[in-house]
């Protein structure tokens, strides 16, 4: 007997169970948008701010 037939089929391994909210390619994060420092850092200081004011 083959035992390696029997059961249930195996789960793919190389692909994601489910897709990320924020994936490129996304309408939410397109592949063309590309933030510049300046943006990133008022956003972190925007992020660190309300953290503080929490």
């Amino acid at each position: 007997m083959d035992y390696g037939k029997t059961g249930a089929a195996k789960v793919r391994k190389n692909s994601p169970r489910h897709n990320e909210h924020n994936a490129k390619g996304t309408s939410k994060n397109p592949f063309s948008v590309k933030e510049t420092k300046a943006e990133l850092l008022a956003r972190m200081k925007a992020a660190a701010e309300a953290k503080k004011a929490q």
